[in-house]
């Protein structure tokens, strides 16, 4: 019904529809940089900036470069409030003028932003920036285009904009934002004003987070907010999306270590350093029940490397004495305790086995298995150089092998029980065989065999070289060693690196400062040539060789 005025008294269609909720603005939004004392970690470039607008130096482009979620856009935008602002340029915009508050809101007709992840072809940027910059700004000072991941434009496009970047008309500003520096053109680079942002600290990072999670009302223990700055690595960004997805999944309010570790799939500590102990110990039950262990609470294989190369970078700096960069006494003191247990050696020795490991976890099909498997060859000691013992000869060619060479070379084995092949280590001569400068035998010479175990440590290759080599000289500030092969000779000989490590071994093991000199033997001693392999034998040829071999007596004649 309606009344006298015509006017009804029903809602209408839309006063009858339920409110909408208001949009949930991310965190990262939310708490993006409005002013340039906002901007965390970058310093160098908010004095560079701002000392070029207070003199008046405003170049034509800028290049902004640097990792993910370092704040090069939030900067675009605030170079732009600077020299737009209604009080500007100005090295600190005002934010409550109707320019600065448009282009906070991201709707000011002057202030262009690209993503040329979406429009990088050669029609979009004639459209939208070649064919524009002749008119003038409609209401700002100048017209800024700010081009997102510039790096992602076509060359066709890169040359479209070419021309205009290099000289543009006077109320035209260009910033450019990139996280791959190296793929933006060589002719775009050079006409442009760099500006590097650097990585976040933990300490910025720290700070940022919990003045974040105090104003969202949030508790979050320090051990949770430091694991959410480390695995942030630098970014920003990625660091308030983890906090985010933390208060998404909090219980009470409250986020602890153990929701982070659960929420970001990370295997905790405790067990990475039981991980790393059981490798360092050869402990392979306790390996293999630990990566069941984590199985279980659904980690994926990828993640376990990638927890325990966090933890041995940590691990690194607290061996080495350098600040990690956090307040908690407690982990720190437990870094120490852990880097003193493992040793400086295996940290560096386990980073590269696990870095090559997590390089090729991808294209692996059955990625737990062979985690365990690569973690328990890990465990294993760094095996001597080997080499292969010549086949198996005849039992007469033993003997005269045995008899040329002399007492030096082992017994010839008796028929009835031949060798197996094997591969075996080649050992050095024993301390009593290496003679000393002057003839007799030199107490220091029995060093020689922890020398090359621990060359063959430091270098397979170099353990390789050095086998059959002997120490035959040692007048207490010189020691001579003979190489048996003119190939490994002129191999150490010209690598002046590999000699010094040579020298530094031996006045290791031996206490004294020596120099060291190379010889070549005339005659490789106790050198045997192996036998050639013969075809297959067969019909007399094949009696022959057994009666030789197993000592039979020929068949005698049957008697009448």
């Amino acid at each position: 019904m309606g009344n006298a005025s015509g006017l009804s008294l029903e809602p209408s269609a839309i006063d009858r529809q339920p409110s909408l909720p208001v949009s949930y603005l991310s965190l990262y939004r939310k708490y993006r940089s409005q002013t340039f004392g906002d901007l965390i970690g970058q310093d160098h470039v908010v004095r560079t900036v701002q000392n070029g607008i207070s003199s008046g130096r405003i170049a034509h482009s800028y290049l902004f470069t640097g990792p993910r979620g370092t704040g090069k856009t939030s900067t675009a935008r605030l170079l732009a409030k600077a020299l737009c602002c209604e009080h500007g340029p100005t090295p600190e915009p005002d934010n409550t003028c109707h320019i600065c508050e448009a282009i906070t809101a991201g709707n000011c007709v002057d202030v262009i932003e690209m993503d040329a992840a979406s429009e990088s072809g050669v029609d979009d940027i004639r459209e939208q920036i070649v064919e524009v910059t002749e008119y003038q700004p409609m209401m700002c000072r100048y017209k800024v285009f700010i081009i997102d991941e510039v790096h992602d434009l076509s060359p066709k496009a890169f040359d479209a904009l070419l021309k205009t970047v290099e000289e543009p008309p006077p109320h035209i500003i260009f910033i450019l934002a990139t996280t791959e520096f190296n793929k933006v053109p060589p002719t775009i680079r050079s006409r442009c004003q760099k500006y590097e942002f650097h990585r976040a600290s933990m300490n910025d990072l720290v700070s940022r987070l919990s003045y974040v999670a105090e104003h969202e009302g949030v508790q979050v223990d320090p051990p949770a907010i430091a694991a959410i700055a480390r695995m942030a690595d630098g970014g920003y960004r990625d660091a308030l999306t983890l906090l985010e997805q933390a208060i998404l999944t909090s219980e009470e309010g409250r986020i602890t270590l153990q929701q982070v570790y659960d929420q970001l799939g990370l295997v905790p500590e405790e067990v990475v350093d039981g991980l790393l102990l059981a490798i360092k110990e050869a402990d392979v039950p306790r390996i293999m029940d630990l990566l069941a262990e984590v199985a279980r609470l659904g980690r994926d294989p990828r993640a376990i490397l990638e927890s325990m190369l966090f933890r041995l970078a940590d691990l690194t700096r607290a061996s080495y004495q350098v600040p990690a960069g956090t307040q908690e006494a407690t982990r720190e003191a437990s870094l120490h305790e852990t880097a003193a247990r493992l040793g400086r050696d295996f940290i560096l020795r386990l980073r590269g086995g696990l870095a090559e490991a997590h390089k090729v976890i991808r294209d692996i099909s059955l990625p737990r298995l062979w985690l365990e498997s690569e973690l328990v060859r890990l465990s294993m000691p760094t095996p001597a150089p080997i080499v292969a013992v010549p086949a198996i000869q005849p039992a007469s060619a033993r003997r005269e092998a045995s008899a040329a060479v002399g007492a030096r070379e082992a017994p010839v084995v008796s028929p009835e029980r031949e060798p197996e092949p094997a591969a075996v280590a080649v050992a050095p001569p024993p301390p009593s065989e290496l003679p000393s400068s002057n003839g007799s035998a030199n107490s220091d010479d029995g060093h020689w065999s922890a020398i090359l175990e621990e060359l063959g440590a430091v270098s397979r290759t170099l353990g390789m070289k050095l086998i059959g080599s002997r120490l035959v000289g040692n007048d207490g500030s010189k020691v001579t060693v003979e190489f048996n092969k003119e190939s490994f000779y002129d191999w150490v000989r010209e690598r002046p690196k590999v000699v010094a490590e040579i020298t530094r071994c031996i006045q290791a093991k031996l206490g004294h400062h020596y120099t060291i000199d190379l010889l070549l033997s005339k005659q490789e001693p106790g050198s045997v040539e192996p036998v050639a392999v013969e075809l297959p034998a067969e019909g007399q040829r094949l009696e022959q060789l057994a009666r030789e071999v197993f000592g039979a007596q020929p068949p005698q004649p049957p008697t009448s």
